[in-house]
This record gives structure tokens, sequence and C-alpha cells, in this order.
């Protein structure tokens, strides 16, 4: 079970953006089923060591599982990515040699129906990935007015139809609650506005996307994450992130040239006054992408785009 929790994509190349030393500490900061973690320590021995950290109980249980032979040269931590200033303070570790982000939602999280993350079968709408507590889907879907499901819709699922499908769903919880992920796409794909031939994926799949996003609250995590992290990376640490939505890469896009610009007084200015300096030498200008041959093995890698910066 464990080696299928979640298919790790890209491996090779995270392990060479890292740039994994035999005495480095490393961060994995959505730590999965342990699969990248697992490569990390590989080439990181014999002192190595990653922590791992992950909402989710389940993929903390598989990583545990997986990592066991390293023993105490992995950590794992329960909690988001955007807390891992506090996480490393309260392990005393004020810096580290690398962190992985790989963004998004797990092989497992997927295929486990129950989780309700997915349309493929009937489950309760939750998309939590920390399951103790925090809205629900069905919360969202039940409760939030119009104009702001709208704005969920179009901006975390870039759904184009936004509208149309926020107004729909309004007009159907008046009747009774949307409590199922088969309600809820049979309701959208009803909707739907689709051109013969052309539509490759179901109509609900942006607005279940959009869903997830605004659940886990993953855009100001991956903020919050991208901002304390880059704190404690050492001189020469990397940091490499793994994004599957152009929302998530646009902001480690930006997020790096910003820091790599350093000075931000405007134009014109004859000296630099806001003595920003550089933080980071961004080593991908274009972003890495899954080969043919790992599309072919992980269907679900092909959108991955993999970016990575050094710290200076």
């Amino acid at each position: 079970m464990d080696a299928i929790f979640h298919t790790p994509i890209m491996v090779q190349e995270v392990v060479d953006c890292l740039r994994c030393r035999s005495d480095g500490t490393y961060v994995d900061g959505t730590v999965g089923g342990g699969g990248h973690a697992f490569e990390i320590l590989k080439q990181t021995g014999p002192a190595g060591l990653v922590i791992g950290i992950d909402k989710d109980d389940d993929a903390l249980s598989a990583a545990q599982r997986r990592l066991a032979p390293f023993g105490e040269r992995v950590i794992l931590e329960r909690g988001s990515f955007a807390d891992i200033g506090r996480i490393l303070r309260d392990l005393h570790i004020d810096e580290v040699d690398g962190i992985l982000l790989d963004l998004g939602v797990s092989s497992h999280q997927l295929d486990t129906v129950a989780r309700g993350f997915s349309f493929s079968g009937e489950a309760p709408l939750d998309m939590r990935m920390d399951r103790d507590g925090g809205l629900t889907a069905a919360d969202i879907v039940n409760r939030t007015p119009e104009r702001e499901l709208k704005r969920i819709l179009r901006e975390y699922g870039e759904e184009t139809g936004a509208g149309r499908i926020a107004r729909a769903i309004v007009k159907r919880r008046e009747r009774s609650p949307i409590t199922t992920t088969t309600e809820l796409a049979a309701l959208i794909a009803g909707k739907g506005r689709s051109t013969p031939g052309r539509r490759r994926i179901h109509p609900a799949t942006k607005t279940f996307q959009a869903l997830r996003i605004a659940v886990n609250d993953e855009l100001a995590d991956l903020h919050a994450g991208l901002d304390e992290g880059i704190d404690l990376l050492r001189k020469g640490g990397r940091f490499t992130v793994i994004s599957f939505h152009s929302l998530e890469d646009r902001i480690v896009k930006e997020r790096f040239r910003s820091w790599e610009k350093g000075c931000i007084c405007p134009p014109g200015m004859p000296i630099c006054t806001c003595g920003r300096t550089p933080k980071l030498r961004i080593l991908t200008r274009k972003p890495l992408t899954p080969g043919e041959r790992e599309i072919e093995e992980n269907p679900r890698s092909r959108s991955a785009k993999l970016r990575a910066a050094e710290r200076v």
C-alpha cells in the first residue's frame, strides 16, 4: 500500500535541484507518502536529516512506514508548511540546506473516494486535508453567498462559467443542501456548456479544484510557506517547488523574481533607498516539466512544473 500511496514526480530533478549533501538538513514540506523524502535520505547518507511535514494523518502514517529504515535521520511533523518557521524553532533548527514543496493533492487523497476530493464515486463533500477541523467543501457550497462563490470558482478554478455554476448551486441549495460529490458533479454537468469533440475533462473538474483550494486555504499557505522558508535557508541552500496549477506557479515565479531582484525602489530613483538586497538566484528560468516517459507512466504528472532557486 505505501509504495502506491502517492507517486512522487520528477524525483531525479528534485534531488538534482536540491543538490543534496551527505551532512545536510532538508525540509519536505509536503511529505505525502515519503517518496521524495526517501530519495533525499538515500542521497544524503549517512548523516543527512529530513524534516517531513504534512497536514494529513494518512500521509504521515504512510511516510513513517516508508522511511522507517532511516531511523533518527527522519523527523515527521503534523502541520502545514506555512508553519515551517515555528516547526523548525520547536526543533531548535536555525537554518536548513534545502526545502521542497510538492503542491496540490496526493494520489491517495484523489483515489480514496470517502475523502471527497473526486467525483469518481459518491462521498460526502469534504476535501479537507486536515480532517480535525475547519470548513468542508459542503460548508462552502451551501453557505457561501453567490458573489463570493463565483469569485472562488473563477479565481481558484479559472472556471469561465463561474457565474453560471454559482447561480445553479444557489438555486439548487434553496431546495435542499448539496451534500455529496456526485450531487454537485451532476448539477454542474447539467449546467455546463460543452463543444462536441473538444471537452477533455469533466465539467466539474475546475469547480472541484477551486473548492479544494478554498477548503485548505492553499494559496495563503503557499505565500506563507515561501516567505517563512526563504529566511530559513542558509547561504547556498536550495528552494524547490512543484506546482500543478497556474495560480500556484505564478506565485512561485513572481516571488522568486522579486527576491532575485532585491531593490524595489521606483524606476528613475538615482540611488537605492529601500536597502533591499537580493535573497536568491533563480536556477530554473523556465520551469522543469516531466518527460514523456514519466507522463506516460503517471498521467497525473502532466501539468507539473518545477522551479528552483538558491539562497545568496
